[in-house]
């Protein structure tokens, strides 16, 4: 996959997420927001690799993974995000709703309908995570 396939399968994931959460399938919607975030991270690492450029092990092993925080840390965005969480706290509360997001969570069927709205907009606001990371891939 490549860096745009990434980019549209993020902006793909958030419109799932809401379709979800308006029908009411919360673990669906939480989910899924979750990959958006996933998504849009690994669109800022295929950004980091130069065409027929062979990629380095560590950073495939890293990227080839679900771990946001590890993902971020992937992108080269890490010390930007700390900085920038400092300043905004819409952003913090942003990413401290996302940033423990996990694949396993495809089998939690407790997802309350609170956690789904707290995870998608912390996504989808304009001050949120998803436009975070979208203004860096």
């Amino acid at each position: 996959m490549n860096r745009a396939a990434f980019q549209r399968l993020s902006r793909l994931r958030v419109r799932e997420a809401q379709a979800l959460l308006r029908a009411r399938c919360y673990a669906g919607a939480y989910y899924l927001s979750g990959y958006a975030v996933e998504c849009a991270l690994k669109a800022c690492i295929a950004k980091l690799v130069r065409r027929y450029d062979f990629p380095d092990k560590r950073l495939t092993e890293q990227a080839c993974q679900h771990d946001l925080g590890n993902l971020m840390r992937a992108a080269g965005l890490a010390a930007q995000l700390d900085k920038d969480l400092r300043a905004s706290v819409h952003l913090k509360s942003s990413w401290a709703t996302v940033k423990d997001w996990s694949e396993k969570v495809r089998y939690d069927a407790s997802i309350t309908r609170e956690m789904a709205h707290d995870m998608v907009d912390a996504c989808v606001r304009s001050d949120g995570i998803l436009a975070w990371i979208r203004a860096r891939w």
